[in-house]
Order: structure tokens, then C-alpha cells, then sequence
């Protein structure tokens, strides 16, 4: 990397994650120190995976998985089949599947971090379901590809356009061949971006039964997420041009900085609880002890072009394929010469989709939710359609709030037990 360009990333993340470290936040609990999952979770994760890390340790079965994508890439996926002992009637084969996606820059690891009881699949596993966590291509646990090493460029030659085209249907095929049922799906983030896409495309409607959608992206015309401020005014999208399609690795990229940043956090008397608000909006309801586990994993890879998507998604405000930048390489990706856009209206007005969005998420800002909702209402079924407005949730709280259980998987446990027929 040029030195100039590394700077230049650097003065950007320094002034995203540094910049805020002072601002007035709420904090849901006061108690400092590791919490019970700290001393299973280190930054150079073992070799046993999720499932032994955070898993298993607390009585549940859990499996580690492997799919291949069409176009050869190898994915982590973990699978816990039942409840803990004497919960959710573990064991029983006939038990519903449900897919969990995580957004970006992070990975799977972000939704087991609170105890079971507070964690979605935990939760969901208790509950009598088959919960399947994926890991996006890129991510520590599945940067492995069928002839392509990660240090390649051509190993980061994609953007979310590939997640929606090759990464989800290849998890959804698995878990459908895997327990021969229609499946449940939650999706965070861009775990919501991949989903519609991917729908709007005519991919997964025949396997997937029902589908939640936490913090839903599409739109992001009014993100006010400083990353999206950032990247709105062409800085981000401009160093990503000098990488190519090259990885986009904070952690890697600027590691001296979140050594200081994980001392500093440590340190009694610090409280980095508000290290998120510039990236995500002021989230009401995380636990001080699961930010620290939370820093030292995350956050995780992405490519450039990946980068360069959502910039394009800023500037543009549609919801469209990647813009390889020419009229010449658009006809010959696409046989046109503009990106095509993804046509939401053509998500299966007849699919449940449960929705719940907050008033102060800065990456999945109301009024492009309202814009994404003008889009489903008019063409979906009225009562497949169930939508949940927070007054106090910003991004992380939805993956990682303690108060998720009540406020939000509630909602859509209850959700996913009426749609069952579908």
C-alpha cells in the first residue's frame, strides 16, 4: 500500500472511531470487566471455530459447517440443531430451520456475544427451531476459496452484488438440502440488502418460508452514519479506487491503532461504550462488558469494490448493481450500458416479511426505510407484512441490545410461529 493511501485511510478511521470517544452516551448496566464470554473469544480466533468458542460452552450441540459457493468460495456456517439439554425440545429432527445473516464488517460472532438468553439463535434454539448462523465470504472464518488465496487480488473481485447472487443461495441450498424444509430467515444490515436483492431476482423464493428484516438497508439516500457521510463526500470511494479489488481490513490496516484502542478500553475508568455512535447512532441498550469482546473481534474484512458499492448507493440514491464505471465494462458485465437497478416490487408480495427499524440507526436511517416501505406496501399482501418502529434502537442494538429478547425477537418468535404454514 502506498504510504500516502494508508494515511489517508488512517485520518478517516481515527476521525470515525476516535472522534466520538468523548460524547455523552447512555450505558445499559454500569458493571466494568469481562463478561462471561471474554476469556473464550481472543483476536486470533482458535482453530475449533464458533461452535466450541461460544457455543457449546454453555450446554448446546453445535456444528460446524462448510459451503461452497458457485463461483469457489468456501463458507463457514454453524448449525446448533436443538436447545440446551431439557430445552426447546432438543433432538427433534422435524424442528423448523431459520438462517441468520450479519451485515458488514462483522461476522457471525456478533450475535452470540450477551449470555444464551439474550442471543437470537441461542433464543431460537430454545424455542424448538434449527438456527444456521452464516459467515460472509471474506470474514475470518470464510476466507478460504477453491483455488484463489485470500492475498490474491482476484480473491476480492466482488461487492454485495456476488453475497446476493452466490453466497446466500448457496447457504440457503445447503440448509434446504441439509433438513428438507422451507427456511426461516433473519438478516441484519446488509444481511437485509443481500435478502431483497436476492428476491427481487426471482433467488431463494422457492426454500424460504418467511423473512425478518433488523435495521433493513436499501436505500441510502439520508444515511447519516458518518461512514456514509464520509463515503457520500467521495473520500472513502476515492482511496478505494487506489486499491483495486484489493481487501478492505481495518483491523489489518490499521492494527497499531486498535491496539491503542483496545488498552485505552481496558484501562479502568474508560468506558468505550460510545465508540459506536458515530458508526451506528447512539444505540440505547449494549452491555459494557459485551463492547469489550465486541472490539477485540470485529470489525472483520470486506472487499473494495464492496466499499465502492455502497458509495455508488450513496451517491446515486438507487438501489443497483455495481457500476463497473464505463459504459464499455457495464455492456459486457450486463449487456447494458448503466448498472441495471434491483426492482424491490418484485419481492413476492405473498412472502412474509416482518420489518423493524429505529428512530436513531444512522446506517438504516427512517426516512430511507419509509422510502424502502413505499416501495413493498403498494405490491405486498396486507397481512404478510408486519413492521416494528423502536423509538430508542440505533443499529447494534438490534444483534446485541440486552433488551432485544423483549423489545425484538418477541416480535419475531411470534412472526415466524404464524407464518409457519407458508
Amino acid at each position: 500500500m502506498a504510504p500516502q493511501s494508508m494515511s489517508r485511510l488512517a485520518s478517516i478511521y481515527s476521525f470515525c472511531v476516535l472522534g466520538l470517544m468523548v460524547m455523552p452516551h447512555q450505558v445499559y448496566g454500569s458493571s466494568r470487566g469481562s463478561s462471561a464470554l471474554t476469556s473464550g473469544i481472543s483476536d486470533h480466533p482458535p482453530a475449533d471455530g464458533i461452535c466450541a468458542t461460544l457455543v457449546t460452552i454453555h450446554g448446546y450441540k453445535c456444528q460446524e459447517h462448510e459451503v461452497v459457493t458457485e463461483d469457489g468460495y468456501i463458507l463457514s456456517v454453524q448449525r446448533i440443531p436443538g436447545g440446551r439439554v431439557g430445552v426447546g425440545g432438543n433432538g427433534d429432527t422435524k424442528r423448523q430451520p431459520v438462517l441468520i445473516q450479519h451485515g458488514v464488517l462483522v461476522d457471525g460472532v456478533t450475535w452470540l456475544l450477551n449470555q444464551p438468553e439474550q442471543n437470537l439463535p441461542t433464543i431460537l434454539a430454545d424455542q424448538g427451531f434449527d438456527v444456521w448462523i452464516s459467515n460472509t465470504r471474506g470474514t475470518r472464518f470464510s476466507n478460504r476459496h477453491l483455488s484463489l488465496q485470500v492475498n490474491q487480488k482476484g480473491y476480492w473481485n466482488w461487492s454485495w452484488d456476488e453475497l446476493a447472487k452466490f453466497d446466500l443461495p448457496a447457504v440457503f441450498d445447503y440448509v434446504y438440502n441439509e433438513t428438507g424444509q422451507k427456511i426461516h430467515y433473519v438478516g441484519h444490515s446488509q444481511g437485509t440488502l443481500i435478502a431483497m436483492a436476492a428476491l427481487s431476482e426471482g433467488l431463494l423464493v422457492e426454500k424460504i418460508k418467511s423473512a425478518a428484516l433488523l435495521s433493513p438497508v436499501a436505500y441510502l439516500n439520508t444515511v447519516t452514519s458518518i461512514l456514509g457521510v464520509v463515503c457520500r463526500e467521495a473520500i472513502v470511494c476515492k482511496v478505494a479506487d487506489l486499491f483495486g479489488d484489493s481487501a478492505f481490513d481495518p483491523k489489518e490496516q490499521l492494527l497499531p491503532f486498535f491496539n491503542i484502542a483496545r488498552t485505552l478500553c481496558d484501562a479502568p475508568g474508560i468506558d468505550c461504550y460510545g465508540l459506536l455512535a458515530p458508526l451506528t447512532g447512539p444505540n440505547c441498550c449494549l452491555n459494557v462488558s459485551t463492547f469489550h469482546p465486541f472490539i477485540r473481534n470485529e470489525p472483520q474484512p470486506t472487499s473494495m469494490m464492496n466499499i465502492r458499492h455502497c458509495g455508488q448507493s450513496i451517491r446515486e440514491k438507487v438501489v443497483a448493481k455495481y457500476d463497473y464505471g464505463s459504459s464499455e465494462a457495464n455492456t459486457a458485465r450486463y449487456g447494458e450500458a448503466k448498472a441495471p437497478a434491483y426492482n424491490l416490487s418484485n419481492i413476492p408480495k405473498n412472502l412474509p416479511l416482518f420489518l423493524s427499524y429505529g428512530a436513531l440507526d444512522t446506517l438504516s436511517d427512517v426516512r430511507d426505510v419509509n422510502l424502502l416501505l413505499g416501495i413493498l406496501k403498494p405490491h405486498h399482501d396486507v397481512d404478510k407484512l408486519t413492521i416494528q418502529y423502536i423509538n430508542n434502537y440505533a443499529h447494534m442494538d438490534f444483534i446485541m441490545g440486552v433488551n432485544a429478547k423483549d423489545i425484538v425477537y418477541t416480535q419475531v418468535l411470534s412472526f415466524f410461529k404464524n407464518h409457519t404454514g407458508f
